[in-house]
């Protein structure tokens, strides 16, 4: 196989495992599929994390993606909101 296709494989699996990631946070479903509303997320996402707070967001951010990988891991599924009640 040519250098350029395995690149391209490798690249389409990538984009292909960042759109799973938006599917398995449930925002396809919450947003009812509206892409523009999607593309707005995530540029406020970028906007967050280019700001003076963005050091803090992107701990914040990573400890939940952490926690939840760890409890789909174990067969669990929690919400942000259910990882909230469970701090407090």
């Amino acid at each position: 196989m040519r250098t350029w296709q395995v690149e391209r494989r490798k690249r389409t699996r990538h984009l292909i495992e960042l759109g799973g990631l938006v599917v398995k946070a449930g925002i396809v479903d919450l947003t009812g599929d509206d892409r523009a509303t999607i593309y707005g997320a995530l540029l406020w996402m970028a906007d967050k994390l280019q700001s003076e707070d963005g050091k803090h967001a992107r701990g914040v951010w990573t400890k939940l993606g952490k926690m939840a990988f760890e409890a789909e891991r174990k067969g669990e599924s929690p919400t942000v909101a259910q990882e909230q009640q469970d701090r407090a």
